[in-house]
């Protein structure tokens, strides 16, 4: 009697994989609209974005902007923050998904793969993207909770070596055969991510990844075509959007952290 095949992962980045830019630049418009912050912090958050997406963060950076956000998320309170991305967040995504993304999704859903989202931006954003994109099951940064508020302390970090951890957690979990499964990623930070599947991608890699997926002969995917998700997958009825300082709270702070954070690298 033979032994019944084991299930198979497919497990996507989303920044720049799945999202065509960085969904946590994605709001200083609506800083702007609101009052929050001014006209020149929207463009250092333009120029953050434009930084960001032809090199990237490096591990230092991406360390300061964890540290920076643990501090400024401190007291949030969390039920807020969840109504508000739910109610704001898939006017922001819309526009900012790849199609090629959305193909490869539906593909392996087809195949009869799960998906797995695995993103280093808080599970308060990715959880609803997930679900907007039938993701099976999301990997995510979390924060502490205490009384219903952020205590400012991060109680799981999906960035590295932590994201391949989570990988290989869910498969002996899940029972998912890693050496048939799928991962696709824009980062070296991920390498060990992509390392831990047979069939990792480069998808617009940065230069580090693009060099090692050669060297290693991995496939590079180019996917260049951003699409409304709306018009790919069935969306909840938007909702008036509520405040933005609400919306702040939800993530766009992120962009205002990153700058700071290329600044304390510059004066170190």
């Amino acid at each position: 009697m033979s032994t019944p095949a084991r299930p198979t992962a497919a497990f996507f980045d989303l920044d720049k994989t799945i999202i065509a830019r960085s969904s946590t630049f994605a709001f200083s418009k609506e800083f702007h609209a609101g009052g929050l912050i001014s006209r020149g912090a929207v463009l250092r958050s333009a120029y953050a974005q434009f930084v960001y997406m032809v090199g990237g963060a490096d591990h230092d950076q991406m360390e300061k902007l964890r540290q920076m956000m643990s501090q400024l998320c401190a007291g949030w309170d969390v039920q807020t923050v969840t109504e508000i991305v739910a109610d704001t967040l898939h006017n922001i995504v819309d526009p900012l998904v790849y199609d090629e993304a959305v193909s490869l999704i539906e593909m392996h859903h087809a195949a009869g793969r799960d998906v797995i989202i695995v993103s280093t931006s808080g599970a308060e954003m990715v959880e609803p993207i997930g679900a907007m994109l039938g993701a099976d099951h999301v990997v995510a940064t979390r924060m502490e909770v205490a009384d219903g508020k952020y205590t400012g302390k991060i109680r799981f970090y999906a960035y590295a070596e932590n994201k391949a951890k989570a990988v290989n957690d869910l498969a002996r979990k899940r029972g998912y055969d890693l050496a048939n499964s799928y991962a696709y990623s824009d980062s070296v930070t991920d390498l060990t991510m992509l390392e831990a599947v047979g069939n990792p991608y480069a998808v617009n890699p940065d230069k580090e990844l693009r060099k090692i997926a050669k060297e290693r002969d991995w496939p590079v995917l180019v996917f260049e075509r951003p699409v409304a998700l709306g018009s790919r997958v069935k969306l909840p009825p938007a909702k008036p959007a509520l405040t933005a300082l609400a919306i702040a709270g939800a993530a766009g702070i992120g962009a205002a952290v990153w700058v700071n954070a290329r600044k304390a690298k510059r004066g170190a």
